[in-house]
């Protein structure tokens, strides 16, 4: 089977790390995958030989366009690659993604199979996307998401063509050991961005650090949003805890660096299903995260069992649970003990022959 994705690129993010893996995976059970991509990021997910990859991006004319131009040059060129390559199935992960997709292969016989990856309500809730939704949504063959809520959210254009799959995990998470002991370390991985709310965690840190000044703070991820860096260095500064609290950028091996976190914290406003929040579960690392839209974290917390769900933007209830975590070695233990059964649901074997049955599905239609 040829099968094919398209993606922005295959820079450090959750989205491009699944395509990423699926497209391993694929390509090992004997299948050729192509992955159609408009630029190539700084820093990215490495993928063998054994995967094509062709860039859909805009030309140097291109860039000499205007607005709307540059926008039907991009569609242009993916439906140039789907008449050049003729995949049995095209995936688009991501809002740009999906409506390039789905506007390129009309005329053609090519399926596509959308992947939304992060909260539609607030991906998909402008005046433009509601039109275009309207529009082009009902011609997807089918769509898979994270969560029953997202799946929910397209129910009109959709109908019962959806189907809720798990992120599958890097098989490097499925090998860490439990730790004997655990270092004093609140560790967030995430790229600094407006939607995942590093401010609330400091501020909720904060209050941590007035009773456990031992213990510090380290924030994993890429610059993201434009200002954010420098507005959460100004927070640390102002709350006094530029010693305890690192902005530590990109890390490729965190499945040894922060395996032994005392606890890991998520403070996102929204999301899909963020996998940086299934890692540290499949690690062990007793986690509390905000009960965001949409559902992502809930799908995978059952709280007070296998980690502790907050209201979003709620800093006192964060660091309330955070300090329940590190006062107490017995329920630190019970939750990440807990919090590692998400490996059994989550395998990459598991996950990947998800998607293979449902895509066959698509095409036996």
């Amino acid at each position: 089977m040829k099968i094919a994705f398209h993606i922005n690129s295959l820079g450090l993010g959750g989205a491009e790390r699944v395509v990423a893996g699926l497209a391993e995976r694929f390509s090992s059970m004997g299948d050729d995958i192509v992955l159609a991509t408009e630029w190539q990021a700084d820093e990215e997910y490495r993928v063998s030989d054994k995967v094509r990859r062709v860039d859909v991006g805009l030309t140097a004319d291109d860039d000499k366009k205007g607005r709307l131009g540059r926008y039907l040059a991009r569609i242009r060129h993916l439906k140039d690659f789907i008449r050049d390559e003729k995949p049995d199935v095209l995936i688009a992960f991501m809002h740009g993604s999906i409506y390039r997709s789905l506007m390129a292969a009309t005329g053609s016989s090519v399926p596509v199979i959308i992947s939304v990856r992060n909260d539609p309500a607030t991906d998909f809730a402008s005046l433009p996307d509601r039109i275009l939704t309207a529009i082009y949504m009902k011609r997807a063959a089918g769509g898979v998401f994270q969560t029953r809520e997202a799946a929910a959210f397209f129910r009109k254009e959709l109908g019962n063509k959806s189907e809720v799959i798990l992120n599958p995990l890097n098989d490097k998470y499925m090998d860490t050991t439990y730790p004997e002991s655990r270092t004093r370390r609140i560790v967030n991985v995430a790229r600094l961005a407006h939607q995942k709310n590093q401010d609330m965690l400091i501020r909720a840190f904060a209050i941590v650090h007035k009773s456990y000044p031992d213990y510090r703070l380290e924030i994993y991820g890429p610059d993201g949003d434009a200002g954010v860096r420098d507005m959460l260095l100004k927070r640390v500064e102002e709350l006094g805890l530029t010693e305890c609290v690192e902005l530590m950028g990109s890390c490729q091996s965190l499945d040894s660096t922060i395996s032994d976190a005392a606890a890991f914290a998520l403070s996102s406003d929204y999301e899909g299903l963020p996998n940086s929040l299934m890692e540290a579960m499949a690690m062990g690392i007793p986690c509390v995260s905000t009960d965001c839209p949409c559902g992502g974290p809930a799908e995978l917390i059952h709280d007070g069992e296998n980690g502790f769900l907050v209201p979003v933007g709620d800093a006192e209830r964060m660091a309330d649970r955070l300090i329940r975590i590190i006062s107490d070695d017995k329920l630190s233990m019970m939750l990440g003990r807990n919090a590692m059964k998400i490996r059994q649901a989550a395998d990459m074997d598991i996950i990947a022959d998800k998607w293979k049955t449902f895509i066959d599905k698509v095409l036996a239609k």
